[in-house]
């Protein structure tokens, strides 16, 4: 793991990063753990049209959002809202929340998870939607 004092520049170009499928949702990683010293995750995560996210889930985390294409629904505590496309939106660690494109095209957004370190829960993420296929987002 880097520490804050030796960690260098990163540039990457369209579709650069460590890219998770599973099946219609993909997520593109784009710095965290080492690149960030821990203090931060940033990936893009991409749903085809009427696809349902990865569920309610809530977790210690911080995740903020900001829609960069489309529409994408989303769950913050108890509440669904509509989130087109330069829409922000912040779940604190701890609550509820989950998002799904119940739309004709498809979204994708920009997440920050604050601390670091959620990428390492991806391969056994994508494992177990390869087991659990999304539904259709409704």
């Amino acid at each position: 793991m880097s520490s804050k004092n030796d960690r260098k520049p990163l540039f990457l170009l369209p579709n650069e990063g460590r890219r998770y499928t599973m099946g219609p949702m993909e997520a593109l990683f784009l710095a965290d753990n080492d690149e960030t010293a821990s203090g931060y995750s940033i990936s893009q995560w991409w749903l085809e049209p009427h696809t349902s996210g990865p569920g309610a889930h809530s977790h210690p985390e911080d995740d903020v959002f900001f829609v960069i294409d489309g529409t994408m629904s989303f769950l913050v505590g108890d509440e669904w809202i509509d989130a087109p496309r330069g829409s922000f939106v912040l779940a604190p660690g701890g609550v509820t929340h989950d998002f799904e494109n119940r739309s004709d095209e498809r979204a994708g957004v920009l997440n920050i998870s604050a601390p670091g370190g959620f990428e390492r829960h991806m391969p056994s993420i994508v494992e177990w939607f390869a087991k659990h296929p999304l539904g259709r987002a409704g």
